[in-house]
């Protein structure tokens, strides 16, 4: 066998050297090594990865891969991003669970431009405890896969939502993004069946402003909820479908309606001292879900209007006798499980002057005024605290729960005389001996107080209380 000792071989001319021809053998004996410094191509993959072994951590996040390198990754300290490499056919990377906190703090292998990962077109997820996983990109349709075990959930593509979007709280395995103005819901990953791919919401429209001079309370604005990963139990509002909404990526524009502008009392005049609705506020998902405004008060001489929940009806005069106006119709336009109820009725008995009914609330009517007593707002409807609600709503009667959507009191132009109570869910109170009526409380939906009227007939109702949406998904197991 013959023998040929160089240092360097380079081409007589050109730039290719080709070693030997179609079907011969070239042995690279034990012990040797080939140390390449420039680029090897056509050699196809050993389905290995060359590993790193300095461990990344979470101040490493959002750093690129190298296609034949593996990684181990400790997520002790929170979550890592990890952005793939260009994929070329044969191209290999690997990554470990260094820390065995994957379950805790999860690895989101980001997509190289169009490049798909296990067939999808979305972000893919490392949770599983203590595992290593090999990735080879295949080609166009299937992108990068998982080679080293073969179980493609290993990085499991779009098993949850995700979403950003208004203000983000965590509750255990689930996330809920508050909106108390207008935002966009934007989805990011659709999830799948084995994770999640829906995501409740709450809708609460803007309550309706007080009616003024001895006028009506406002009506709560619309209450709809869904409940499909909420505990089911005692604490569950009845007025909630147990379906949330299928979600894809994409934006989901959200409103929320402001409060009713209220009413001022000047006796004499029918229909005067009239209170503006609240804003209505939407989610629109898969299917756009809408809350209507509950009813203004109402001042003089009027009946109740309709609304998300009815406001209560006001009194008028009645030579002899007595007069009643009835309360608005709640759960306007008409949605089931309804929205809200109605109005509570007004009382007029001259000689005692008038008092405004009682504002409907999502759980409960409104109460009818009488002799020198304003109606009492109904109560709003509730969630669970701790698995939806959060800080958001008010405290109610039922468990550790969170309202919305109360009824306000109506207010009285008699003295004495009682004013009625707001209803649970940020429902303001009526008023008494020239007082303004009080304001719902914001992002609850609660309507405005009737105001007074005696001895002063300027007087106001209370404004209506802003809406809320929350939007609620299991982002973990």
């Amino acid at each position: 066998m013959s023998e040929i000792k160089v240092n360097k071989i380079s081409p007589r001319s050109g730039t290719e050297v080709t070693l030997g021809d179609s079907g011969d053998t070239f042995t690279i004996p034990s012990g040797a090594t080939i140390n390449n410094q420039g680029t090897a191509t056509n050699f196809g993959a050993t389905g290995a990865a060359s590993w790193t072994t300095t461990v990344k951590t979470n101040s490493d996040s959002g750093f690129t891969a190298t296609a034949g390198e593996g990684y181990f990754l400790n997520t002790t300290a929170g979550t890592i991003s990890v952005n793939l490499p260009a994929g070329s056919a044969g191209a290999v990377v690997a990554f470990k669970d260094y820390a065995k906190t994957w379950d805790t703090n999860a690895v989101t292998l980001v997509q190289n431009g169009s490049d798909k990962i296990g067939g999808s077109t979305v972000n893919a997820t490392l949770n599983t405890e203590g595992s290593a996983v090999t990735l080879v990109f295949i080609d166009s349709t299937q992108g990068w896969l998982v080679t080293d075990d073969g179980l493609q959930s290993s990085a499991s593509t779009a098993q949850y939502v995700a979403a950003t979007g208004g203000t983000v709280t965590t509750c255990g395995n689930f996330k809920t993004h508050v909106f108390t103005g207008a935002g966009t819901f934007c989805v990011s990953s659709a999830g799948n069946a084995s994770g999640s791919n829906s995501v409740d919401y709450l809708v609460v429209a803007g309550g309706g402003g007080g009616g003024g001079y001895g006028g009506s309370g406002g009506g709560g604005g619309g209450f709809r909820l869904s409940n499909s990963t909420c505990m089911p139990g005692p604490e569950t509002s009845p007025l909630a479908t147990p379906s949330g909404l299928p979600v894809t990526v994409t934006g989901y524009p959200v409103t929320v309606g402001a409060g009713g502008t209220v009413g001022f009392g000047n006796p004499g005049s029918p229909g005067c001292g009239c209170a503006q609705p609240g804003g209505v506020s939407t989610f629109a998902g898969s299917s756009t879900i809408t809350s209507a405004g509950g009813a203004g008060g109402k001042g003089y001489n009027a009946v109740g209007g309709p609304g998300g929940s009815g406001s209560g009806g006001r009194g008028g005069p009645s030579p002899g006798g007595t007069s009643t106006y009835p309360g608005g119709t709640g759960n306007v336009p008409v949605v089931s499980p309804p929205q809200g109820t109605n109005g509570g009725s007004g009382w007029d008995g001259r000689s005692i002057n008038t008092q405004g009914g009682g504002g409907g609330g999502a759980g409960a009517t409104g109460g009818n005024a009488g002799p020198a007593v304003g109606g009492n707002g109904g109560v709003g409807s509730f969630v669970v605290q701790a698995a939806f609600a959060g800080c958001n709503g008010t405290p109610g009667p039922v468990g550790s729960t969170k309202y919305f959507s109360g009824g306000a009191g109506g207010g009285s132009d008699a003295n004495p005389a009682t004013a009625g109570t707001g209803g649970s869910g940020g429902g303001g109170a009526g008023s008494v001996v020239s007082g303004n009526g009080v304001s719902g409380t914001a992002n609850t939906g609660g309507g405005g107080g009737g105001g007074s009227g005696s001895p002063a007939p300027g007087v106001a109702g209370g404004v209506g209380g802003s809406g809320i949406v929350l939007i609620r998904y299991k982002f973990q197991n």
